[in-house]
């Protein structure tokens, strides 16, 4: 019991300690920002998957976009394409019109890394714009998108980014398949 109280004792001294430190640095951080809008955290959502696309675009030696690891898999840089070319159904569908790529676009105008990573950027960067021209009001648009019933531009900008995101996860398995560390995961300078 005895030591118990020692313990106890230096516990208690070293929190007290502490406490004056804690307080200022969070006194130094200030109150907390406001929440951010609606149309505001669909863009800061967007914007984060599309950084994380762009890198690994930008990152992947150019010899590695056709790998694929068994014969039934696309490829690197099919997965890639997939992921930021379906983010023109958001975009496309909210401009109403209809889809103007294909599930699976095509390679045809896109044989160099720096034409991939320049459609990944392209990507991004239009839906970036149009969610920021529609703002809080437009997201909340409702529009046919295939279901059987109409989709708030909101959900399908957040389903797109869950969709990017789970072919982001693919990617990274691409890269460590290859025995490579992907940009997010490496230790920050």
């Amino acid at each position: 019991m005895k030591s118990f109280s020692k313990w106890g004792a230096l516990l208690v001294a070293v929190v007290l300690a502490a406490a004056p430190t804690l307080a200022q640095e969070a006194k130094k951080a200030g109150p907390p920002k406001p929440a951010l809008s609606p149309s505001e955290a669909v863009l800061e959502s967007w914007n984060e998957i599309g950084r994380k696309l762009i890198a690994i675009a930008e990152d992947l030696p150019e010899d590695k976009y056709d790998y694929k690891p068994n014969p039934d898999s696309r490829t690197f840089v099919a997965q890639l394409i997939h992921a930021a070319g379906s983010m023109y159904y958001f975009t496309d569908l909210a401009q109403g019109k209809k889809p103007h790529l294909p599930d699976d676009p095509k390679r045809d105008d896109l044989q160099t890394k720096a034409q991939i990573v320049a459609f990944v950027k392209k990507c991004v960067q239009d839906g970036a714009d149009l969610i920021k021209a529609k703002g809080d009001k437009g997201l909340n648009e409702s529009v046919p998108a295939g279901g059987p019933r109409l989709t708030r531009l909101y959900d399908l900008a957040y389903g797109l980014i869950e969709h990017s995101g789970e072919h982001y996860g693919q990617l990274v398995v691409y890269y460590r398949i290859n025995g490579l560390v992907p940009p997010e995961s490496r230790p920050k300078k």
